[in-house]
Order: C-alpha cells, then structure tokens, then sequence
C-alpha cells in the first residue's frame, strides 16, 4: 500500500488529524474513534506506521504515536500541479464577494 491508499480512507484520515495536533497514545485514539473497535483502530494505525505516516513508541505499557508529516511530501508533491485551479477558483470567489458587496452597499 501506498501513501495515497492509506490517506484514501476516512478513518485513517481522522487518526491523521488528531496526530497533527499532538502525539497521543494508542487508547485515545482508539477513544477518538468510538464506532470502530480496538483491532479495527489498530489496523489502522499498522497501515499508517508502515507507509511511514506515523510512528510509535513505547512508553512504560503505553505506545505512543506521531506524525510524520514528511510523508506527505508525496501527497503535497502530487496535489502542486492542481493548486493553479484552486487559486484561480478562488479569486473568482473573491471578486464575486466583491462585486456582491459594493452592489449591497449601492443598493
């Protein structure tokens, strides 16, 4: 499995997004997700530390994982090429919200 695989499902995607606020131990995330189970979690969690998206380590009975955000270079890479369309989509909203507003204040 890839990078691109491993962020494709939503669940593993949650688990990316609280890693990116802090490190957190297993049991939380496995909290953070009450409509999957622990092995549900966990395989989750394996599918991300062997793409390289996070890392674990023990700590007394606990294990502890991170991000590893340069792992998504690939994604970021992959998602340049696109950005030109963003920007452009973007400055068309902000023009529009513009026009919008000085025709509300005309009114």
């Amino acid at each position: 499995m890839d990078v691109f695989e491993a962020v494709a499902e939503p669940h593993r995607r949650v688990l990316l997004d609280l890693l990116v606020e802090r490190e957190r131990a297993a049991g939380e995330l496995v909290a953070s997700l009450p409509a999957l189970t622990q092995p549900a979690v966990s395989r989750h969690l394996r599918i991300l530390r062997e793409v390289g998206l996070v890392e674990v380590r023990p700590d007394g009975q606990r294990r502890i994982y991170s991000l590893r955000a340069d792992r998504l270079i690939e994604i970021d890479s992959w998602l340049s090429r696109y950005r030109r369309y963003w920007r452009a989509h973007i400055d068309a909203l902000e023009q529009h919200l513009a026009e919008r507003s000085r025709n509300d204040r005309d009114d």
